[in-house]
C-alpha cells in the first residue's frame, strides 16, 4: 500500500479560522480539511480525510491536489460565475405590471404575453419558461383563461339552478 501524500499547511490556526468565517457555505469544509491537516501528526490518507469530512474520497484527493498545487487560493477557487442578468429590463418589468393591472387590455395566456413582448421590446424572442417564472415570481400572477361554455347548455336550466341554490 502505498504512503498517504504528506501535505504541510503553511497558514496558522488562527488565520484558517478567520478565513473559515468568511467562506460562503460550500467552501467551508475545504478549510475544515486544512485545519485537520495542521492538527494531525501524520499524514492522513485521501480515505481517511474523505471520513472525517464527509464527502467522496475523490472529492477530498482533489481538494488536497489543488492546495498541494496552487496553495489557498487554488483551493478556494470555483469556476461558479454569478448570476447571469435578466433578459426583462426595469422598462419591461413596469410595462407588464401596467398591462397586468389593466382590467381591459390584460393577457389572457402566457402565449399572448410573450407574443407582446417580441412585437414591442424584444424581436429576437423571449422563453416561455422565462417569462413564466417572473411573472410569478414578481407580480403572483396566474394567467388562465376560463373553459369555454358548452355549445348545448341551457341557458334556462343554468338560470333555474342558480335561484335554487341559493
Amino acid at each position: 500500500m502505498a504512503n498517504s501524500k504528506k501535505i504541510i499547511v503553511t497558514e496558522s490556526e488562527l488565520e484558517l479560522k478567520r478565513l473559515m468565517r468568511q467562506q460562503p457555505i460550500h467552501k467551508k469544509n475545504r478549510i475544515q480539511m486544512l485545519l485537520i491537516l495542521k492538527k494531525t501528526k501524520h499524514s492522513l490518507s485521501k480515505i481517511e480525510l474523505a471520513a472525517i469530512l464527509k464527502v467522496n474520497h475523490n472529492t477530498a484527493q482533489k481538494w488536497r491536489k489543488a492546495y498541494f498545487e496552487k496553495g489557498i487560493d487554488g483551493l478556494l477557487f470555483d469556476r461558479r460565475i454569478g448570476y447571469k442578468k435578466s433578459i426583462i429590463t426595469s422598462e419591461i418589468h413596469q410595462a407588464i405590471q401596467q398591462r397586468l393591472n389593466s382590467p381591459k387590455d390584460a393577457f389572457t395566456s402566457y402565449v399572448d404575453l410573450i407574443h407582446w413582448i417580441v412585437e414591442n421590446y424584444i424581436p429576437q424572442g423571449i422563453n416561455y419558461h422565462t417569462v413564466n417564472k417572473y411573472v410569478k415570481r414578481h407580480f403572483g400572477a396566474k394567467l388562465k383563461v376560463s373553459r369555454k361554455s358548452h355549445v348545448k347548455k341551457d341557458l334556462n336550466a343554468v338560470e333555474s339552478f342558480k335561484k335554487t341554490s341559493q
